[in-house]
């Protein structure tokens, strides 16, 4: 079976791999490179268990060839954390019970993590589209939005609201 160079940094490293073209990157990362964060739940891309991040982009890796994302810098949920420390969006989930088994947690805290990046402020709306095709039998998901909205620059933006003294008349 022919054999392809493959060159992507994984969580800030460079990775060079040999490996055959129909390879998945969710193949790559947990079979060759050892990151078992990143789980398979349905293999066809709907449920969102697998989802990293490619150049700071949510992306299902069942579905994305590994060749695909030559080049590219990809995170995964090993990826977050800084020193041994959980990243705050980790610690918002734990701190809310949003974890469940986990095994739906890290694509959903990858696909949070894009959003936050992205719009610092999420508004609930904002948050449910971000986390459409995430798929978690183990809850209602109020916890998960929970956890993303106290992550959020919005959740401060609300508790600083609450905060404020009525205007005096």
């Amino acid at each position: 079976m022919k054999k392809y160079l493959l060159n992507i940094t994984v969580n800030g490293r460079q990775e060079d791999l040999e490996i055959p073209a129909h390879r998945t990157l969710l193949e790559v990362l947990r079979e060759d490179l050892g990151l078992t964060g990143t789980k398979e739940g349905c293999g066809e891309g709907v449920c969102g268990a697998c989802t990293v991040l490619v150049d700071g982009k949510p992306v299902r890796s069942c579905l994305t060839l590994a060749l695909e994302v030559e080049g590219r810098n990809i995170t995964t949920i090993e990826g977050i954390s800084k020193d041994g420390q959980l990243d705050p969006l980790q610690e918002a989930f734990v701190s809310r019970g949003a974890i469940q088994c986990g095994f739906c947690t890290p694509g959903m805290i990858m696909a949070s993590k894009a959003l936050l990046e992205e719009n610092p402020c999420p508004s609930e709306d904002d948050i449910k589209f971000a986390l459409a095709g995430h798929f978690c039998r183990c809850t209602g998901y109020a916890k998960i939005l929970e956890a993303v909205k106290a992550a959020s620059g919005a959740d401060v933006a609300s508790r600083d609201a609450d905060r404020k003294e009525p205007a005096q008349g």
